[in-house]
């Protein structure tokens, strides 16, 4: 008989349900590194939308992203539609970068500069100025509700939704003018996307860094999962040294006489003290003695408890520390160092260099309009009843600049009046917009047997010096050989 007939069900959950984890505040070189980063990434993204920044044709917002107009208003620069490749150029760094990152330091960027680690650092911060430090958050998390829980409780979820909503808005910023969304925001006149998506991230935001934390990092986030495929032996990362802080009989607490290295070191006692700092201190809540896991996001907390403990007790610092799975494995380990003459190092090194100089020289070298010209197929060409051969182009213009702009088109080495443009001479076009100019060329049958293609000059009237050239086929009957 089963074990299911017997009533009783050994399938292990699917779902671990999250046990809470308080973590004990620590003061050290990597928790300042940590605290800096937050202000500057909190500065800019909270201040951004408010930068003004004057322009002739838009809000004079720093950075706004112009969905009804189709632009991205981003300091000096517009980017239109048409500019989709700098988007591609700029998930691909940022991709090459990860890697980049990655292949040296481990998943330092999950440590310091992801989203959810600054918003969950910072609701453990709001967290800890309500409720105090970690044991006293422990009692009241073990306490039966009373009053006192209850305000302290409610009063940190109060202040995680006012972050939360915060945070919401400001994204929704980016997209409308700042200060006139605010208001009509609050005074419910903005669009209804506004409210759905300020709705939508205040809960995303409140779940991710106030209840679910690393869970994110556990279960929903896949860098955590394939950094093993990234990592190498030589890769930087947190670890435990083993064989320093087990010594031959493993670590054990600092008693009496077993306080000072000598004395530990006699007894074949590891330079650990077994005071579980190191765990206390960790965001996803792991013993990094433990060994290497995937949950680590190498934030280097444990490294600031773990030195402070070792100075307390006299103890040289780096029992845990940024190093290389490869020196840690020597008889005799160096002092940790990068190692970054690697192939794959210096191919993602190569690979972000060229890209990001292409993006930049792209940036620098675009004009204040794109064209194309394309030959009408159906049909190719009309022979009139002159003997004239007419064929017919499509010219599209696409003005890039923050202005309107007037464009003019000519035909380069054929008679004047081969040219025709239809009712009009010249083209305006809007900022962020697109004409379309259908033009036919028409020449004699002399002119036309030596003229294989047409050559069209664009420009703007106001600046010549821009001009564009583009050519296209000229047929004939019979084609050519």
């Amino acid at each position: 008989m089963s074990l299911m007939e017997h009533g009783t069900d050994t399938t292990p959950p699917l779902y671990q349900k999250r046990i809470p984890i308080f973590t004990r505040s620590v003061k050290g070189p990597f928790r300042r590194f940590k605290t800096g980063v937050l202000v500057f990434a909190y500065a800019v993204y909270f201040l951004l939308p408010w930068l003004p920044w004057a322009r002739p044709d838009a809000p004079s917002q720093a950075v706004l992203f112009d969905l009804p107009g189709r632009r991205f208003l981003i300091f000096g620069l517009t980017v239109y539609p048409q500019d989709v490749i700098w988007l591609a150029l700029l998930l691909f760094i940022a991709a090459i970068l990860l890697f980049f990152a990655t292949a040296l330091f481990g998943r330092a960027f999950c440590g310091y500069f992801c989203f959810q680690t600054l918003w969950t650092d910072f609701f453990i911060w709001i967290e800890h100025r309500v409720q105090g430090e970690r044991p006293a958050r422990i009692r009241l998390n073990r306490q039966p509700w009373n009053p006192d829980k209850f305000v302290k409780v409610g009063g940190t979820h109060v202040l995680w939704l006012l972050a939360s909503f915060w945070t919401a808005l400001t994204f929704a910023a980016y997209f409308a003018p700042a200060p006139q969304l605010v208001v009509d925001f609050f005074t419910a006149r903005a669009a209804p996307a506004a409210y759905i998506t300020v709705g939508i991230l205040t809960v995303s935001t409140y779940l991710a860094a106030g209840l679910m934390r690393e869970q994110v990092c556990t279960y929903v986030c896949p860098y955590g999962r394939f950094q093993s495929v990234m990592y190498e032996p030589e890769t930087l990362a947190v670890h435990y040294d083993a064989h320093r802080g087990e010594g031959t009989h493993g670590r054990a607490a600092a008693r009496t006489g077993q306080r000072t290295l000598a004395e530990r070191h006699e007894k074949g006692l590891g330079d650990c003290v077994d005071c579980g700092l190191c765990v206390q201190v960790c965001p996803a809540g792991i013993d990094i003695r433990d060994g290497l896991q995937y949950k680590c996001i190498s934030c280097g907390l444990c490294v600031d408890a773990c030195n402070g403990i070792m100075d307390s007790f006299g103890f040289p610092h780096g029992l845990i520390r940024y190093d290389s799975e490869q020196n840690l494995a020597a008889a005799a380990p160096l002092a940790p160092h990068l190692h970054w003459k690697r192939l794959s190092v210096i191919g993602y090194g190569v690979a972000f260099v060229l890209m990001m100089g292409y993006l930049v020289w792209s940036i620098a070298t675009r004009g204040s309009f794109d064209h194309a010209v394309s030959q009408v197929r159906q049909p190719l060409f009309v022979v009139l009843s002159n003997g004239d051969i007419r064929n017919r182009y499509q010219i599209r213009i696409t003005n890039k600049a923050e202005t309107t702009q007037t464009f003019v088109i000519r035909a380069e080495g054929l008679p004047g009046e081969a040219l025709d443009l239809g009712n009009f001479d010249e083209i305006t076009v809007r900022p962020g917009h697109s004409g379309l100019v259908q033009a036919s060329v028409r020449l004699e049958p002399t002119v036309a047997a030596h003229t294989p293609r047409v050559e069209f000059v664009i420009f703007p009237r106001e600046n010549p010096d821009e001009a564009r050239r583009s050519s296209a086929h000229f047929d004939v009957p019979g084609g050519r050989p």
